[in-house]
């Protein structure tokens, strides 16, 4: 009696019995002797013929290589479609190009609207009339619209330049493109489809604007490759998502190059929100640091990894000391420095001591809270400060109404 055990990549023939044994050594050597008989030549059978097997009473084992061997590279991972959220509703051919524009990962989304939100609230009070509050919520739903389209066209672009880097990380070797889902021509023909309705969405706004919000794009191209040739692509991120910390003053008729004052606010905005991007985003790339370093891909992470806290303290200092120089230039009240300045000290400060940078879903935890509770908190405070100083500016009204 003969028993098959299998291991991986090999199958093991056990001895279980001397006499069953000896009996197929018996049968082998018949069969042999009755093709020889019919060849008619003995010799030459017998070098074309196995090897008869020998057994001991110790127990034996014969051991046959198959195609999967332990050092075969691992199973690639299975693509499962979503069964649960959004994604779960749409059409299956949807699918692939609801992921490729990360419809069911908005955090990014969020990241990119929220620069745009606090321009809009910062130059609400700067425009002459102040911007009504309907204004500044139209002019908000307006630039949420907006990052949407432009988030997912980053997105897109990013898969195309990354398709043959995707497969080596191991979070990104599912992606549409990676996986083979959407071919890249498919994808290029969507990406401009997205850039035409980004394009509709950005006429809406005052025609100056077309001037400021065309030249992001040349940004949008250069992350995908800043991250192949320098360990600082979150800086260029930060160029590319703080875009918006200047495009809602010219939406509510605030003309930088005629108001100094608009200017600096608007640009120590800007610089603010790029310390504030590298920041999170540091966080983010620390969940790839090991499949990023094997596939050559370059991060802040992995240039200071040994040091991130350090790093993430002094962005943190940087965002907060630009953030309060926005403020000054503004002309803004105590309601921004308390609720904006103080809040983004307080939540970026707990975030830094909190998070577990060798942890991947600590990392995804704060990433994707992180957005809400710093961001929220400086729009808070913005939006305190825009409230404030458009009441001060309603009393004075009346009251030069009743002088008249």
């Amino acid at each position: 009696m003969l028993a098959v055990t299998r291991w991986p990549g090999r199958r093991v023939i056990t001895q279980r019995s001397r006499n069953s044994s000896m009996q197929l050594h018996n049968f082998v050597r018949a069969i042999q002797g009755n093709s020889t008989s019919q060849l008619g030549s003995t010799s030459k059978f017998a070098a074309l013929s196995p090897r008869p097997f020998h057994f001991s009473s110790q127990h034996r084992t014969t051991t046959i290589e198959s195609p999967s061997s332990p050092s075969s590279p691992a199973a690639p991972q299975i693509y499962s479609p979503p069964t649960t959220g959004l994604l779960s509703r749409l059409p299956p051919s949807w699918v692939p190009y609801a992921e490729l524009v990360r419809l069911d990962k908005p955090a990014g989304t969020y990241y990119l609207f929220f620069p745009c939100l606090f321009s809009t609230l910062l130059a609400a009070p700067l425009a002459e009339p102040i911007a009504s509050p309907l204004t500044v919520i139209g002019t908000s739903a307006l630039f949420f619209s907006g990052a949407l389209i432009m988030r997912g066209a980053g997105c897109s672009i990013n898969d195309l330049w990354d398709r043959n880097l995707d497969p080596k990380v191991s979070r990104t070797r599912l992606r549409p493109i990676a996986r083979g889902a959407i071919t890249p021509f498919n994808a290029l023909a969507y990406t401009g489809v997205q850039l035409l309705a980004g394009l509709g969405i950005l006429l809406q706004f005052p025609f100056s604007c077309l001037f400021y919000g065309v030249p992001s794009l040349l940004l949008v191209a250069m992350y995908p490759l800043a991250k192949r040739v320098t360990y600082y692509p979150q800086f260029v991120l930060g160029l590319t998502f703080s875009w918006g910390a200047m495009m809602g003053f010219p939406a509510l008729g605030v003309d930088l190059l005629s108001n100094s004052s608009a200017l600096a606010a608007a640009g120590f905005l800007y610089a603010s929100n790029v310390a504030w991007t590298m920041l999170y985003d540091m966080i983010y790339a620390h969940m790839d640091i090991r499949d990023d370093a094997k596939a050559g891909i370059k991060s802040i992470a992995l240039k200071y990894d040994n040091e991130t806290k350090k790093v993430l303290s002094g962005l943190a200092i940087v965002k907060i000391g630009l953030l309060g120089a926005t403020g000054w230039a503004a002309g803004a009240g105590p309601a921004f420095f308390i609720g904006s300045c103080g809040g983004a000290a307080v939540t970026l400060g707990w975030m830094i001591k909190r998070v577990n940078l060798k942890s991947v879903k600590d990392c995804w935890w704060w990433f994707v809270n992180g957005c809400w509770i710093t961001g929220g908190t400086i729009s808070l405070g913005l939006g305190a400060d825009y409230l404030v100083r458009d009441l001060e500016d309603r009393q004075r009204e009346t009251e030069v109404d009743e002088t008249k």
